[in-house]
């Protein structure tokens, strides 16, 4: 069986920034030869699945910067130094919606970009659901839009759905309704 680990022989550091650091490693190869590896790091972030007691995906509309656009997506944020999943989740609830959840349940994890960076998505479902009043940060600025899991699923497939995170949520909730 062929070794497919690189070894790391030097990193430098280029940024430091609020939510990411990027730095280029010079690695060994398998083979034996250098090469440059150009790495995004990421504390991790949460996202959260959350439907209504009438049935509706609890969505966030927001400006997108890397994207120069709008979208839609499912609640998600950063977690904070230090901070557990768990907690990152029923706050980002609160803060993007005024939703708190009596459960907070892990679907899954998964990395969003593995070729750059090592940027980790915890999934939760949130389950019994109580409705008050969105904190957002100050400089966040959200809309709600609450929609059934077809109107979702249409969305996805126009696009207007168009992030893996909120994608992979409305998939999972379509398996689960069966």
């Amino acid at each position: 069986m062929t070794k497919f680990e690189e070894k790391t022989i030097a990193t430098e550091k280029i940024f430091e920034g609020k939510v990411i650091n990027v730095q280029v490693d010079t690695v060994k190869l398998p083979n034996g030869n250098e090469s440059k590896r150009e790495l995004v790091k990421h504390p991790g972030a949460v996202a959260v699945i959350a439907v209504t007691n009438d049935d509706k995906l609890v969505l966030v509309r927001q400006f997108r910067k890397p994207l120069e656009k709008t979208i839609l997506e499912i609640p998600a944020g950063k977690i904070d130094p230090g901070e557990e999943p768990i907690k990152t989740a029923a706050r980002e609830l609160k803060e993007e919606t005024g939703y708190e959840a009596a459960e907070l349940e892990l679907v899954t994890s998964f990395y969003t970009s593995p070729g750059f960076a090592d940027e980790i998505i915890y999934l939760y479902e949130a389950k019994g659901l109580t409705h008050g009043d969105a904190e957002p940060d100050e400089d966040e600025f959200v809309e709600i839009e609450e929609v059934t899991i077809e109107q979702a699923r249409s969305y996805v497939a126009d696009q207007t759905i168009h992030d893996a995170k909120t994608a992979y949520a409305v998939m999972y909730l379509q398996l689960n309704q069966a």
